[in-house]
């Protein structure tokens, strides 16, 4: 039958419409070719190598289990560690032992061995500016009578700062004076704050201030106002370090060479110290300028960030995200396949008998169809998993019983529309059985509703189980999965990868299905396509 269908002209005219469509025609190869590969997940990431050498004999580790003893004599029945195995003296001492792994030496269920990514733990320091601050009492003469800590702003030491002129080095503003008059003249006057830049540099700016004012039995002598500098000298500044005190990336890139040789020091002996133990935050002079120095120390954590040979991240268990992605799309497209499959077939089988037998025989399984649809689903799903577990099979059965009657209801459809044609009452006179009338006469005039939902159905099914696997009622853990790491993603939203790659992944794999589902619907579509102006 299924050898009579392709070689039927119609079929072969629907099969060049839809290579027509290279859209469709290439989504359906790409869709294939990556569902092809990932059934072969073993070959390209796993912890076990490909194939090995020990002591002269050969091993396939990643089609054949072999215990610790094999390798190591050490009486061991466990499943060893190859990577800890290669790095063993036993097999380095042979230079004849080799091993060969996957191009992704990672498995889906391996927690990385935080060790092994220590070149990523860091010393972070950061380089804060500290701002100027200090305050001048200036007379009725705008003369300084004195000043603390104000050797800065004036360009010159401290001690000199006395009797100099304040407009002489600060423009004065009508404002500002007056403020300095009104409190010189004991009247009250509100708080003033301004910003000025310095005669002589107009880069070098400042905020003068002076506090609220209410009148006293005696007028002051002389008027306080604080300067705070504001002048950038460089922005917070983060230099990275490795633990023995090397300088890795930083930020500002010329900060450490216009470093001095004792700053630098300093830097290296607090870093060194930072891998050990708490270092309390310190102030560091550079160039004239006052900066806090803080020495934070940054573990490696799960979940970490993309680094090499991990190039989509790990997970909050440490398992290399790549290597879940790849399997995760393996579970997904073997379960969508199983899914549509079962589904269209039930399907067929339930609306094929409706549709052909009719009369009390349709009403009364349509009848219970109506109610069987009326269960929740979720609910059925959480009860039966909470007795049975959860598991990929319990999910494709309880999903599969309810998923095949949007299908039979177009089957029954069909086989109403087709049991009154001609050939079919041909065959009945001429004393078919039914089932083959069924089978061999109608179904194959029928299968229009089945090819052309099949990529469609296969797209809800594939987001059916993202979707409870986000949820907590799919695959139990630790299957790889995609909507698991979209809910980890919820747990941990800073770690952008988590969202990123499995979200990239599902989007892919549903345009690619959709692409395909609207080449084969144009394809079976008689009609031709035609486009408004």
């Amino acid at each position: 039958m299924l050898n009579r269908f392709i070689q039927n002209p119609l079929t072969r005219k629907r099969l060049r419409r839809f290579r027509a469509r290279r859209r469709a025609y290439w989504s359906l190869i790409i869709l294939g070719a990556a569902y092809a590969l990932s059934l072969g997940s073993e070959l390209i990431c796993n912890d076990r190598p490909l194939f090995m050498r020990c002591e002269g004999r050969w091993y396939a580790p990643v089609f054949r289990y072999y215990p610790e003893d094999t390798f190591l004599h050490n009486g061991k029945q466990t499943r060893p560690n190859y990577r800890a195995l290669r790095q063993s003296p036993q097999f380095r001492d042979n230079p004849r032992n080799f091993m060969r792994m996957p191009p992704i030496p990672f498995g889906p269920y391996e927690s990385i061995d935080p060790a092994s990514l220590q070149a990523e733990a860091t010393i972070n320091v950061t380089l804060t500016p500290i701002p100027r601050v200090g305050s001048v009492n200036v007379d009725v003469n705008l003369k300084v009578v004195q000043a603390l800590a104000c050797g800065y702003f004036f360009r010159t030491n401290d001690l000199a700062v006395s009797g100099a002129d304040l407009a002489q080095h600060w423009p004065i503003t009508e404002s500002l004076r007056q403020a300095i008059t009104q409190r010189l003249h004991n009247q009250s006057a509100p708080a003033i704050q301004e910003t000025l830049a310095h005669h002589l540099d107009a880069e070098q700016s400042a905020t003068i201030s002076i506090p609220a004012y209410a009148p006293r039995p005696h007028a002051p002598p002389s008027v306080r106002l604080t300067f705070r500098d504001i002048e950038r000298h460089g922005a917070t500044a983060s230099l990275r370090f490795a633990p023995d005190g090397t300088p890795q990336t930083s930020n500002l890139p010329s900060l450490w060479s216009n470093l001095s040789e004792t700053e630098q020091a300093r830097i290296t002996n607090l870093v060194i110290r930072a891998a050990g133990e708490y270092v309390p935050a310190s102030e560091l002079t550079i160039a004239g300028t006052a900066h806090r120095l803080t020495v934070q120390r940054r573990d490696v954590t799960w979940p970490h960030e993309p680094v090499r040979g991990h190039w989509m991240g790990i997970d909050n268990a440490g398992r290399d995200v790549l290597a879940r992605i790849i399997y995760g799309f393996r579970i997904s497209m073997s379960f969508g396949f199983l899914l549509v499959v079962a589904t269209m077939v039930l399907g067929v089988v339930i609306g094929g008998i409706q549709g052909y037998l009719g009369g009390r025989t349709d009403m009364f399984t349509q009848r219970l169809i109506e109610i069987w649809s009326a269960l929740p689903f979720l609910y059925v799903m959480i009860l039966l998993g909470s007795i049975y577990g959860r598991s990929f099979s319990l999910l494709l059965v309880c999903y599969g019983i309810f998923n095949w009657i949007g299908i039979s209801y177009y089957m029954r459809a069909e086989f109403l529309r087709l049991r009154r044609q001609s050939y079919v009452e041909a065959a009945r006179c001429l004393g078919v059985p039914n089932w083959r009338i069924m089978l061999e006469h109608i179904l194959p005039n029928a299968l229009t509703p089945l090819i052309t939902f099949f990529p469609f159905s296969l797209v809800g099914a594939i987001s059916a189980l993202y979707g409870l696997d986000y949820l907590g009622f799919g695959l139990p853990p630790p299957t790889p999965s995609w909507g698991e790491m979209l809910h980890q993603a919820q747990q941990f939203r800073w770690a952008w990868w988590l969202i990123l790659y499995p979200a990239a992944a599902i989007f892919f794999v549903m345009l690619l299905g959709v692409f395909v589902g609207e080449g084969i619907r144009d394809a079976f579509d008689p009609k031709p396509i035609s486009r408004m102006e």
